[in-house]
């Protein structure tokens, strides 16, 4: 199976620092999908003020009694939840990517009927967009209705 990412909304290539001082500012600012277990290898990375941004991710899946289990290079397993973690960060001079913050689309939200309808027709799409409600890169735990999951053939 395959598992497409569709991104829109991105928050742009600047993130300013917060009005109280207490964080720091961000220019140059990248989103890509960050490889299991190696937080150095990137896919695609994509800038933030990009108009949409997409990843494919070549995934298998394995049914068994508590359900279909997808796994892949870039199919992260931590604490029994497997996700996809989307990387924020800056480029510099370079094309260093420095991540700043992360989002995790949590897999194991996408609904049973979705998920073994992929696993037939060969592809899992997650729709979403990637920016926060204050206006920043989108973190932390990504789970419906913040992203929208759907089944479809290659």
């Amino acid at each position: 199976m395959r598992l497409r990412i569709d991104a829109v909304d991105l928050p742009g290539r600047t993130f300013p620092a917060s009005a109280d001082g207490s964080g720091p500012g961000y220019d140059d600012v990248h989103v890509a999908v960050q490889r299991k277990d190696r937080p150095g290898e990137l896919l695609d990375p994509q800038a933030g003020d990009a108009v949409s941004a997409t990843w494919t991710l070549e995934c298998a899946t394995q049914a068994t009694p508590d359900g279909i289990v997808v796994d892949g290079p870039y199919v992260q397993h931590r604490l029994g939840r497997r996700f996809v973690y989307l990387s924020w960060g800056t480029v510099d001079g370079d094309g260093v990517f420095t991540m700043f913050r992360r989002a995790k689309l949590m897999l194991d939200s996408v609904p049973a009927d979705v998920l073994a309808a992929a696993a037939d027709e060969g592809l899992l799409v997650g729709r979403l967009g990637l920016t926060d409600a204050n206006g920043g890169p989108l973190c932390a735990r990504v789970e419906p209705p913040r992203v929208t999951w759907t089944a479809a053939t290659h």
